[in-house]
């Protein structure tokens, strides 16, 4: 099975900084973490993938490398004599190299059948390109052509790459699902010596205020008090649809915990403490007392 786009595993733009990518490396670390998912098997699989398409792309640097690993990754060859493996006279050496000549000058040879011409090997193709467009959910309900802009790699001179910006017009099927893929044939990262690659573009459906999408889940993130995560008790959660309600929290929940909610994940985290009043911080220090 090909390897995923490392961007599209991490859920970042090309255009990302190297702190924007480590912050979304490490929120998918700790929530597919094999401690923190009972040694699930998809689950490591998801950390692995992660961690691999962190380490591609995790620093400037990692990036250029993998930026030049999708120009010339798959291209072999090399040096060595251009014309090798392609027919030509091989020195005239033996009576078929003749025979070849005249059958090509008078469509015929001597006492033999013409040679049967090699298969033509199939032309190279420079790696597929990805983008993303992002719809409202109305959007993509109902369809329509959206310009998207994206970086093409294009061979340069002497082994170079040259970063080129595009802009096209891509048409969006009515009732298009988020992570749905459009491809758009010859579109993609070229190739010094053959065809363009294509072009991947996903469309990623907006999942609404404070939500995101985890594959093909929407996760909508609740700020939780410690005490509540560690006691137990009720958090006020609102929907995308505007619709409020209250979730039961299990004594002894973890950041990072979820709870289905309709077709929503509700995922925990930590409330923010910005100040404490006095009974409050001797809490603290009692728990830190005893060991918590």
């Amino acid at each position: 099975m090909a390897e995923r786009d490392p961007y599209q595993v991490l859920g970042v733009s090309r255009d990302s900084s190297d702190a924007e990518i480590k912050k979304a490396f490490r929120k998918l670390a700790r929530q597919f973490h094999p401690d923190r998912n009972d040694g699930s098997a998809s689950a490591e699989a998801r950390f692995k993938e992660v961690q691999a398409a962190y380490d591609s792309i995790g620093t400037a640097e990692a990036r250029r490398k993998h930026e030049q690993e999708q120009m010339f990754g798959g291209f072999g060859g090399g040096g060595g004599n251009p014309f090798a493996g392609r027919g030509g006279f091989g020195g005239m050496g033996g009576m078929g190299g003749m025979e070849e000549v005249l059958s090509q000058m008078f469509g015929k040879s001597a006492g033999s059948p013409p040679p049967r011409s090699a298969p033509r090997p199939p032309q190279e193709r420079g790696h597929n390109a990805n983008a993303w467009i992002d719809l409202t959910p109305e959007e993509a309900k109902r369809g329509g052509s959206f310009n998207i802009t994206y970086t093409q790699l294009i061979p340069g001179t002497h082994g170079s790459i040259d970063r080129k910006r595009r802009t096209l017009k891509v048409t969006v099927k009515p009732k298009s699902k988020h992570g749905s893929e459009i491809r758009i044939k010859d579109q993609g990262h070229g190739h010094p010596q053959g065809l363009n690659g294509d072009l991947i573009v996903t469309i990623r459906v907006d999942p609404g205020e404070g939500c995101h999408w985890d594959g093909d889940r929407i996760v909508k993130e609740v700020e939780v008090p410690y005490s509540t995560l560690v006691l137990g008790g009720k958090v006020t959660v609102t929907l995308p649809d505007g619709v409020k309600g209250k979730i039961t929290i299990p004594p002894l929940s973890q950041v990072g915990d979820r709870q289905r909610v309709k077709d929503i994940d509700i995922e925990f985290t930590l409330a923010e403490i910005e100040d404490l009043n006095e009974s409050q911080t001797d809490a603290i220090q009692a728990l830190r007392d005893s060991g918590l």
